[in-house]
């Protein structure tokens, strides 16, 4: 059995932590045990994982450069758990992981896991843009590194200098078992939010940062209640609510309070999918959206902006529109609004067939564990 030692920056519901829950959730045992370390602390992901019998520990990092003390907490988990293989899951979690196997007792080969298309530094944090940089000169150094997009591993050799021969690129896999289209949930999120059974629901799920683009989003939704004034969208994800100064100066602007829910973070997004009548990514940039195939999954059909891999996700199955575009993603949602009932489901099948067939949750957990047997076996590894 491998001992996998997973770290990560913290256990919220972003698509990394929820493709490690998935990862977990299907990983078999007697091949490899599993151990998770998140940085900062359990989040709402950490109480699932340990729930699957994985052990979970929580340094309780401050977010910023990381403490003596906090390193002395990780040398600690390290010696304790005495990994075969140490991964780590995004940038802060990859730098984590590399120093992680200093305090191994010999060389513990390490994995990394890049996911998204962060390339625009200027986007991201001081100190976040710095780290991805600083990964770049380290990407020599890990066994392999994991990219569940062929666009975010290119943009990152190319623009930012990682490492080429270093790629291995798995997908995410979906439930198709979770993910699934609900008659229920349309009925139960309505109620929810005080709208008529056939209101239509047009949703975003994402985490607020500028790189969603839930402004774009809005603007988008602003030109559409012109055509369909019966139209309601739902925003979900961290940050996504009403104290957003934000969102809400937007929502007022454009007179969309009562069209706009703003969910915030939820942990019930199987639900909240199947409820929409379409799914939307509006990112400006992008790898291997999470979103995109969890709705396709739950039979709803999907329009998103042609960034990372979303154009080949959904394939003929959705619409495809430039990022950073309202009137293209307003345009694009008309043409769907604009179809009948049965038109619109009959899309969202075969969408849910694409996953099945390309996407299986199944699948992806194998090439993890390929990669797991063969980084092991191709490396001496002292107990």
């Amino acid at each position: 059995m491998i001992k996998v030692l997973h770290i990560i920056t913290g256990l919220s519901t972003g698509g990394a932590e929820m493709m490690l829950l998935k990862l977990l959730s299907g990983i078999d045992r007697e091949k490899c045990f599993p151990v998770v370390v998140s940085l900062i602390d359990k989040g709402a992901i950490g109480p699932r994982i340990e729930a699957l019998g994985v052990p979970v520990y929580a340094l309780g990092m401050k977010r910023g450069m990381p403490t003596p003390r906090s390193l002395l907490r990780l040398a600690r988990v390290v010696r304790r758990e005495n990994p075969q293989i140490i991964q780590g899951w995004m940038y802060h979690g990859n730098l984590a992981a590399q120093i992680a196997s200093m305090f191994t007792k010999c060389n513990t080969p390490v994995l990394w896991n890049i996911r998204g298309t962060h390339t625009n530094l200027s986007e991201e944090s001081r100190l976040t843009a710095y780290i991805i940089r600083f990964g770049a000169l380290l990407s020599g150094l890990p066994a392999a590194i994991i990219n569940n997009s062929r666009t975010s591993a290119l943009s990152h050799e190319q623009q930012i200098g990682y490492r080429a021969d270093k790629w291995r690129i798995v997908p995410n896999g979906f439930d198709t078992d979770i993910f699934v289209p609900s008659k229920d949930a349309r009925k139960r999120l309505r109620s929810e939010l005080g709208l008529s059974s056939d209101a239509l629901l047009i949703g975003l799920v994402g985490r607020y940062h500028p790189v969603k683009d839930h402004v774009g989003f809005l603007k988008a939704a602003a030109n559409l209640v012109q055509k369909y004034s019966d139209v309601h969208f739902v925003l979900i994800g961290e940050g996504v609510d009403a104290n957003n100064v934000e969102l809400s100066f937007v929502l007022k602007g454009k007179c969309l309070c009562k069209a706009v829910h703003l969910l915030g973070s939820r942990t019930d997004l199987p639900y909240l999918t199947a409820a929409l009548d379409i799914a939307t990514s509006a990112s400006l940039s992008e790898g291997f959206p999470n979103v995109v195939g969890e709705a396709m999954s739950c039979g709803v059909p999907c329009v998103v902006t042609n960034v990372g891999d979303s154009a080949w996700i959904v394939g003929k199955t959705g619409r495809v529109v430039p990022p950073g575009n309202p009137e293209a993603l307003a345009n694009a949602w008309s043409e769907l609004v604009a179809m009948t009932t049965d038109d619109r489901r009959n899309m969202g099948t075969i969408a849910r067939q694409r996953v099945i067939e390309n996407f299986s949750l199944a699948s992806v957990v194998h090439q993890y564990e390929t990669l797991y047997e063969e980084i092991y076996k191709m490396k001496k590894v002292c107990n």
